[in-house]
């Protein structure tokens, strides 16, 4: 499977990065991806203006076009947006779109989150609320957006892939739960806050979450506004780049720099079972854990 990592800077324009997104995907059908993942705040950068003035639902215009996008290169379009929340807020969305082929039934782990199945039959139309929000490093998600509360494994040619949206990261829990519920790929759309330290953090936290599941992970960030030239509101995660991909055994086998492009992966599911022969913590876990001896196969 070839997965395309878009890593964009986007602002403030949900038109303007729709233009990022027509023309990411376009790129990475070229060049044979099969999945498309874009990061999170795709459709609004934090700290580029109210989420709420933008959020729409998964029926909504935006939403509809990215679906449109997907259907129309013949691939599965991941990409973060808002939809809207309760009060006032917001559901920072991970909308997943596109053509699902062999086994796609939209599946999940607890009740999903937005959305609902696809339109046609083999497409799928949803979304995950990220369940973890970023309540650190002096920035307060929970201000402006609600949580999720279920997690979400989706199932594309066959292959189980979970999903997640940057905090998520640093809860090793979420990422055994999705294994257990069918992931053998999971990936993580974020939107990076940077700072001394960060770009290691990151690198550290997605080589141990895919080791902790033994699963392939596809981490897709924003670009780095500094890589890119462009003034940000200081204190919002925008992105420091560094996209990668690590595999089930922990190791990073690519990595993106910190400005914009687009970087293809490519993942064999068999190393997938074979290293969780060789590395069975989802069936050894006990009494601290819980045990996913069913996902070993």
């Amino acid at each position: 499977m070839r997965i395309a990592a878009a890593q964009i800077l986007s602002g403030r324009d949900p038109a303007d990065n729709l233009r990022l997104v027509r023309d990411s995907v376009a790129e990475a059908a070229t060049r044979g991806a099969r999945i498309v993942v874009l990061p999170e705040a795709t459709m609004r950068a934090f700290g580029a203006g109210r989420l709420d003035e933008i959020a729409e639902p998964l029926d909504g215009p935006w939403a509809t076009a990215v679906a449109e996008i997907a259907r129309a290169h013949g691939v599965l379009v991941v990409v973060g947006m808002f939809t809207p929340g309760e009060g006032g807020r917001v559901r920072n969305t991970l909308l997943v779109t596109g053509p699902a082929g062999g086994g796609a039934d939209g599946g999940a782990s607890g009740d999903g989150g937005a959305g609902g199945d696809g339109a046609d039959a083999g497409d799928l139309h949803l979304g995950y609320d990220k369940i973890h929000l970023f309540d650190a490093f002096g920035f307060a998600e929970s201000d402006t957006v609600e949580p999720g509360d279920a997690t979400r494994v989706v199932t594309v040619d066959g292959v189980g892939i979970g999903l997640s949206v940057c905090y998520d990261i640093r809860f090793p829990g979420q990422f055994r739960a999705l294994a257990a519920a069918g992931a053998r790929v999971t990936l993580c759309s974020a939107s990076w806050g940077s700072g001394p330290g960060k770009v290691d953090q990151w690198r550290l936290l997605s080589r141990a979450r895919a080791l902790d599941a033994t699963t392939f992970l596809v981490a897709v960030g924003q670009a780095d506004p500094e890589a890119e030239g462009v003034q940000v509101k200081s204190g919002a995660p925008t992105g420091i780049g560094h996209s990668m991909l690590v595999g089930p055994d922990g190791t990073v086998r690519d990595e993106a720099g910190p400005g914009a492009g687009l970087v293809l992966f490519e993942i064999d599911d068999d190393e997938v079972t074979d290293i969780r022969k060789k590395i069975p913590v989802l069936a050894n876990g006990r009494i601290t854990e819980d045990r996913a001896a069913e996902v070993v196969r």
